[in-house]
């Protein structure tokens, strides 16, 4: 696998990040505004085993060479809803085909519910849009990160109903964007 781009990308995302978002939620019309600011640090070797452990995900040989994070985030609404989190994720390439990398991210903590979770990613070394894909008990939440040079991300999230078994996504209940501008590395 020829994952150059897919490493680089994960150094670019290290360091302290400001994003504005907008958040439209489709099952209220309402849209909210929010800033918020990313604390991103590589994880040790050590570290991503016990991300593996928390999830049952099975041993790996070659941890110092998977991407794996500590995320801390800071979020204010424009209402002053405030959220902090901070959590370890980490991504396991599993196949390439036509230059699109896919494989498994897994994290110690998950967004919607509080618990380790394996969800889905593909990254496209043209487009370096990093694309994740989790199935909550609820919702499926699809989010874009796209990052069009070191400092500068876009961002999109997108919440589906969760669809019956072997049904497409149709049902958004919410759509997010953001531009997430590098403040030091």
């Amino acid at each position: 696998m020829n994952t150059s781009i897919f490493e680089q990308f994960f150094q670019d995302c290290v360091g302290n990040w400001q994003s504005d978002r907008t958040y439209h939620y489709l099952t209220h019309q309402e849209i909210e505004r929010s800033q918020t600011t990313f604390e991103v640090q590589p994880l040790t070797s050590q570290q991503k085993a016990k991300v593996l452990a928390d999830n049952a995900y099975h041993e790996l040989d070659n941890l110092e060479t998977l991407p794996g994070f500590n995320l801390g985030f800071y979020t204010i609404s424009e209402k002053g809803d405030e959220v902090r989190q901070n959590l370890n994720l980490m991504f396991v390439p599993k196949s390439e085909h036509d230059l699109i990398l896919e494989g498994d991210y897994l994290r110690d903590r998950a967004y919607e519910e509080a618990r380790p979770i394996i969800s889905h990613f593909s990254f496209d070394s043209n487009t370096r849009e990093l694309l994740m894909t989790t199935n909550y008990t609820r919702v499926v939440s699809v989010d874009s990160i796209t990052l069009t040079n070191p400092t500068l991300r876009i961002r999109r999230i997108l919440n589906y109903e969760k669809p019956p078994t072997g049904e497409p996504l149709r049902n958004v209940l919410l759509a997010g964007f953001g531009v997430e501008q590098k403040v030091s590395g």
